[in-house]
């Protein structure tokens, strides 16, 4: 068996503080935070003088998790862009089960998400929608409604 689990998705943020708001009130548990440096985390991302704060959060079920990662050395490198369309190649969004959609992006709003387009019904089955948290993470939401 080559694969074990999907462990985490890491998403680099800029604000450490705004992003673990946002996921929190999206409904996930802190795990835990921790200061990454040293010669590890050099090799292991390819970067030299790796000094970055992370904070793991987890769905309630405790199965997946998002490690956020909030770069001081070397500095992050920000594009300029965070408006990116969804059909970019390479760009990537997570998805969330929520129990009631509109609640939840009603909560999201005051921490700076906004909906990409509307929220959607596909049949009979799902709510869904794509809204666009800190950093310009593409979160994707979905409401099973049977």
């Amino acid at each position: 068996m080559p694969v074990q689990r999907m462990d985490n998705v890491g998403i680099v943020v800029e604000d450490m503080d705004a992003a673990v708001a946002f996921f929190v009130e999206l409904g996930l548990e802190v795990e835990g935070r921790a200061r990454i440096e040293g010669p590890f985390a050099d090799q292991c991302t390819g970067l030299d003088g790796v000094r970055c704060d992370i904070a793991m959060v987890r769905t309630p079920d405790g199965r997946s998790r998002l490690e956020l990662a909030q770069y001081r050395s070397p500095a992050p490198i920000d594009d300029g862009v965070r408006d990116k369309p969804h059909n970019i190649i390479g760009m990537h969004r997570v998805m969330f089960a929520v129990d009631d959609l509109e609640d939840t992006v009603a909560r999201l709003r005051p921490l700076g998400a906004e909906l990409l387009g509307e929220i959607a019904r596909f049949e009979n089955s799902y709510l869904l929608c794509y809204l666009r948290g800190p950093a310009g993470i593409i979160v994707g939401l979905a409401e099973q409604l049977n």
